[in-house]
């Protein structure tokens, strides 16, 4: 028997003590599934973290070409963050003059993801005055890859890819809704 070994030792002429305890890895194992376990079933299940169902306001906007063409869209407003958290996330279809804009407090630079996302977007950059500035076509769905509007701007729009193609939009175009107006 090699020092320590026992279940007791000695110190000095005063009494035994006991030797400290260390679980059996099997214990600490068993105490994280446990934990583990807790947890998931403490997280809020299926796709929102609120109780009620993310809605949105439903609205019109005109996109004018540098041209002079308006183009109108039936679009949903993301403002809240649990609104942009949301997004077009989950959807399986998105009508060709349809679309969701994300309204942020003021200009910044803004990035946006297609996780969850199920359709492929475009996603039209706007300046605080309605100029869109940056264009992102064709975005891949499901994609983690962040996608930065590159300079500050107050809005994003997303309409369903290729409608930047099919109707000629480009950055300079205007946008007209009155949330740009009132800026």
């Amino acid at each position: 028997m090699r020092l320590g070994d026992e279940k007791t030792s000695f110190r000095g002429s005063g009494a035994p003590r006991q030797r400290f305890f260390w679980p059996s890895r099997a214990h600490g194992l068993a105490a994280v599934l446990l934990l583990v376990g807790l947890f998931l079933a403490l997280l809020p299940r299926g796709e929102s973290f609120s109780a009620e169902p993310v809605t949105f306001e439903k609205d019109r906007l005109e996109i004018v070409s540098q041209a002079g063409a308006r183009l109108a869209f039936d679009v949903e407003v993301a403002e809240s963050a649990e609104q942009k958290a949301q997004g077009l996330m989950f959807r399986e279809t998105l009508a060709d003059d349809a679309g969701m804009i994300f309204f942020y407090p003021r200009p910044r630079i803004i990035t946006m993801w297609m996780k969850n996302t199920l359709i492929s977007l475009d996603m039209l950059f706007i300046a605080e005055d309605g100029k869109i500035m940056k264009i992102v076509k064709r975005t891949v769905p499901l994609s983690e890859k962040t996608i930065a509007s590159g300079r500050r701007v107050l809005s994003v729009l997303e309409l369903k890819g290729g409608t930047a193609d099919r109707l000629g939009l480009s950055v300079g175009d205007q946008v007209d809704y009155p949330a740009f107006k009132a800026r």
